[in-house]
């Protein structure tokens, strides 16, 4: 019985960890959508508010890059919280039973 406790404890502690960096990465991810980006002198504004009216060219890759990095930092962060969310109910459907 000794050695279950311990790996309920291990369970729990992973799962917050889990919790923990999927709430992070959403949140940075979120931030990064917003952060400003530009090429030498021009703004070319950010992920989720792009610059308004004719962007230069050079800024598509750039915004592009930047929409990339969100787009997998904030899956990251889902996956993260998927994991923690289905961690709690396996453990729980286990200690219930």
């Amino acid at each position: 019985m000794p050695a279950d406790t311990s790996v309920g404890g291990l369970v729990t502690t992973l799962n917050k960890i889990l919790a923990i960096a999927g709430v992070a990465l959403l949140l940075g991810g979120l931030a990064l959508g917003f952060r400003s980006v530009s090429v030498g002198s021009t703004a070319c504004g950010s992920v989720f508010t792009p610059a308004g009216g004719i962007t230069p060219m050079a800024c598509d890759g750039r915004l592009n890059n930047a929409a990339t990095l969100v787009t997998v930092i904030m899956v990251l962060g889902a996956v993260s919280l998927a994991a923690a969310i289905t961690l709690k109910v396996v453990r729980d459907r286990r200690v219930s039973v």
